[in-house]
């Protein structure tokens, strides 16, 4: 089960963290996997790892903010391989602050970046998804586009249009062939927020007060998000589309 042979897969964001562990997911189960991100030398290192342990992988550098950046892209891996098969948007960026504490600029900068990311990224290679009617999309959302969090306004308003993207491109391609579901973790133990973390006043209470976010103790393992994006991605999961796929260790649940 889960096998993703002979599947062309691209994941934004790859370098680090969560679209790292999806990307070293997808190259184990057999896709040819392109790892996206503007860190370049970050998805070159990774890249190069994952083809020595026998993985079929390219690095590309990618700004989501650069339409003809991810249309020139669309057009080389179309090239090569046809149309995509799986597309993960897994580049996002994150900012803290109430209404009153955030800027117009904060805004656009989280807009640009975590929803105008995705519309760039997906226009470019849906059309050739459209042609196959063969496709399935991934977004990666936060529980902060399905509940609110305090502090987090730009933040939630820009995970809760990826939701909104999300269901109205799977309404409306689903006559395509092309499956759209969106991801939608609690707090993730990546490298960014372990950083984060050392910054503040007390890093060990920081810590213990993210944990506790989720009812189940802990923070979620990029691994186990990376684990719901193969199940997304694999032919197992065709009656899925449209879906918020929850990974928030009960945070959904309530207090």
């Amino acid at each position: 089960m889960f096998d993703l042979k002979d599947k062309v897969a691209l994941v934004t964001g790859a370098a680090s963290g969560i679209g790292a562990s999806i990307a070293t997911t997808f190259a184990g189960a057999g896709a040819v996997t392109y790892l996206a991100d503007r860190d370049e030398d970050g998805v070159t290192k990774l890249s190069r790892e994952l083809n020595q342990k026998g993985g079929n992988t390219h690095a590309v550098a990618l700004d989501v903010c650069d339409e003809r950046a991810c249309d020139l892209i669309a057009r080389n891996i179309a090239g090569a391989h046809g149309a995509l098969n799986i597309l993960v948007n897994n580049a996002g960026i994150g900012s803290i602050g109430t209404l009153l504490e955030t800027s117009g600029a904060d805004l656009d900068r989280l807009y640009a970046v975590n929803v105008r990311g995705v519309f760039n990224v997906t226009k470019a290679f849906l059309p050739a998804m459209v042609t196959a009617k063969n496709g399935n999309i991934i977004n990666l959302a936060s529980i902060g586009g399905v509940v609110g969090i305090r502090d987090r306004l730009a933040y939630c308003t820009t995970k809760f249009a990826v939701v909104g993207l999300t269901k109205s491109m799977a309404l409306d391609h689903a006559a395509d062939g092309i499956r759209v579901n969106c991801i939608c973790p609690g707090r993730v133990e990546t490298p960014f927020v372990k950083a984060r973390i050392a910054e503040y006043p007390d890093p060990e209470a920081a810590y213990r007060e993210m944990s506790a976010t989720q009812i189940l103790g802990r923070m979620i393992h990029p691994d186990e998000v990376a684990a719901s994006a193969l199940y997304l991605a694999s032919d197992e999961s065709y009656m899925i589309t449209g879906t918020t796929f929850l990974i928030d260790g009960g945070w959904s649940a309530g207090k």
